[in-house]
């Protein structure tokens, strides 16, 4: 499931910048296809990672939440996004100097918070 395309971008903005919507996920992943992300959250649906809730508005609208079995796999983003800033500085920061994730977020913080509003 992790290594299918755009996965692990909708878990991120899912959990990290608490997106809902299939609106948001098309505009901030860039390169995924209306059809590719239909697919990527009906089989993220599937093996229980997310849940699909309708809100009765005209029209209909559809939100999506990570589930408790989805949020577990935080800490797999933090890793990820720590190996990114020590061995990709290049792409992520202007000055392309590596970082570690206690240097730039410090200690004992979980990602999600940071971004909490």
């Amino acid at each position: 499931m992790f290594g299918k395309k755009f996965t692990l971008h909708i878990l991120r903005n899912m959990i990290l910048l608490k997106q809902t919507r299939f609106s948001q996920f098309l505009d901030s992943i860039e390169g995924i296809s209306t059809k590719t992300l239909t697919i990527r959250l009906r089989e993220m649906e599937k093996e229980g990672l997310i849940k699909k809730a309708l809100i009765s508005t005209k029209p209909v609208q559809t939100e999506y939440s990570v589930t408790k079995k989805g949020k577990t796999l935080e800490p797999v983003l933090e890793l990820l996004g720590e190996f990114s800033m020590r061995y990709e500085a290049v792409v992520i920061f202007k000055d392309s100097k590596p970082r570690d994730f206690e240097g730039v977020y410090g200690r004992n913080v979980r990602l999600s918070s940071l971004y909490d509003y």
